[in-house]
C-alpha cells in the first residue's frame, strides 16, 4: 500500500509541476494581480507537499509509523490548500469559456487562466486518490 501511495504521490507531484510552471511561466508569481491564486497559498502548497513527500519516502525506508502520520498530516494540508486554489480557479476556467466563445476584452488573463483542464483534472484525480491510500497504509492495511 505505502508504494501504491509514493506512486500515486509521485504522479500528482508532475501534474502539479506542470501547473506550477505554467502558472509562474505566465506571470502568477511576478504579478500578483494577474492571478487569483495568492503566491504564498501556491507556495505553500507546494512546499507541504514535497516535505511530505520526503518524510513518506523516509517511512517507507525505515518503517516508522509516526512518519506515516506525518506524512498524512501534511497532505490533508495540502489537500486543503489545493482544494482551496481549486475553488478560486474554477470561475477563471468558467471565464475562460465564456471569453473563447464572446468578444475579447483589453484586460489580461489571470495566470491560471492557462492550466490545461486535464492536468488540473488529473492531478485532483491522483491528490484525493494519494490521500486515501496513504492514510491507509499509516493504519496499516496492506502490510
Amino acid at each position: 500500500m505505502g508504494i501504491a501511495a509514493l506512486v500515486l504521490w509521485l504522479l500528482t507531484a508532475v501534474g502539479g509541476f506542470v501547473l506550477l510552471g505554467t502558472w509562474i511561466a505566465k506571470g502568477g508569481a511576478h504579478q500578483p494581480t494577474n492571478s487569483h491564486l495568492p503566491p504564498a497559498v501556491v507556495f505553500g502548497h507546494f512546499l507541504l507537499a514535497v516535505v511530505g513527500l520526503i518524510l513518506w519516502i523516509i517511512y517507507l525506508a525505515v518503517d516508522t509509523r509516526a512518519l506515516a502520520w506525518i506524512s498524512f498530516v501534511l497532505l490533508l494540508l495540502v489537500a486543503v490548500l489545493g482544494l482551496g486554489m481549486f475553488v478560486r480557479w474554477l470561475p477563471v476556467y468558467r471565464a475562460r469559456v465564456e471569453v473563447d466563445s464572446g468578444p475579447l476584452t483589453a484586460t489580461s488573463p489571470p495566470a491560471e487562466r492557462n492550466f490545461p483542464v486535464m492536468i488540473v483534472a488529473g492531478h485532483g484525480v491522483f491528490a484525493v486518490t494519494t490521500v486515501v491510500l496513504v492514510f491507509l497504509a499509516a493504519l496499516g492495511v496492506g502490510s
